[in-house]
């Protein structure tokens, strides 16, 4: 049976839950020690403006919400990193189309071991499930008690299984992606809010001239979490479809070995 059966959820959501806290604490930390630190500001006090052109300093002016945005941006680093492994595995080892097309070749010439062997050679989620289908395959041609269509269903039904088995290992966390290209936006957004109301409210006190300093921690506020929100909206919006692409070529190449197995059974025993 496929691996993936082998595979906890609740090991995915532990994994997925221990990502965001770290990634929570590292945006904290890098946002208190490395972007506040006094050599980014002036008579080097984090309570006083950043020195001129000094980024990291300016950052820090974006205010409370930076760190969170920033723990967004680092939970959609390591989710893509855990992604890019768990995918690259799921491949197996060689060309996923050379592999198939070679299922293909074994069923034309009945070599059913061959496949088996072929599979346990490749190693990947397609050959996982086609090694489902082919010893269901192995074992309905040894079936006595059931007509040829009762068994291809039977094949289709094992196909069917493991797909559903290997799928999930694929797809998972693949939501904290589409849900940070969404929030992360938002959240940028809030934080522009915020700012403006800064600067607005800086202008107020001061009858109209406002205080200069206040009234650039404000817009400093308001374009860095713009910044943060939108630039890691964008790159987790790409790599969602980028990794979404890989699995729905995955899902192509099981369905056509499947369909190879069960039209291959078929063809062989007629009724």
């Amino acid at each position: 049976m496929s691996t993936a059966a082998n595979q906890p959820k609740s090991g995915f959501k532990f994994f997925t839950l221990a990502v965001i806290v770290l990634a929570i604490v590292l945006g904290h930390l890098i946002f208190y020690f490395v972007l506040g630190n006094g050599k980014n500001f002036v008579d080097g006090d984090n309570s006083k403006m950043p020195l001129p052109g000094n980024l990291l300093g300016t950052a820090f002016k974006g205010g409370f919400l930076v760190p969170f945005l920033m723990a967004s941006a680092l939970t959609m680093i390591m989710i893509s990193i855990e992604r890019i492994i768990t995918i690259t595995r799921a491949n197996g080892k060689g060309n996923t189309d050379a592999f198939v097309r070679q299922i293909k070749n074994f069923l034309d010439k009945g070599d059913i071991t061959a496949a088996i062997a072929a599979c346990d050679k490749q190693r990947g989620s397609v050959a996982n499930v086609v090694r489902c289908g082919l010893e269901r395959y192995q074992a309905m041609e040894k079936e006595s008690g059931m007509d040829r269509d009762q068994k291809v269903l039977a094949i289709q039904k094992e196909l069917e299984e493991a797909t559903t088995l290997e799928l999930p290992m694929l797809e998972k966390n693949l939501v904290v992606l589409a849900t940070l290209a969404s929030a992360a936006t938002l959240l940028g957004l809030l934080g522009t809010v915020m700012g403006m109301l800064r600067s607005f409210a800086s202008l107020g006190e001061g009858g109209g001239a406002g205080d200069s300093a206040a009234l650039a921690v404000g817009i400093s506020e308001a374009l860095v979490n713009t910044a943060l929100g939108i630039g890691t909206s964008f790159f987790a919006i790409i790599l969602y479809n980028v990794f979404t692409t890989i699995i729905d070529g995955v899902t192509h190449r099981i369905d056509e070995a499947g369909f190879s197995i069960a039209q291959t059974f078929a063809s062989k025993h007629p009724k």
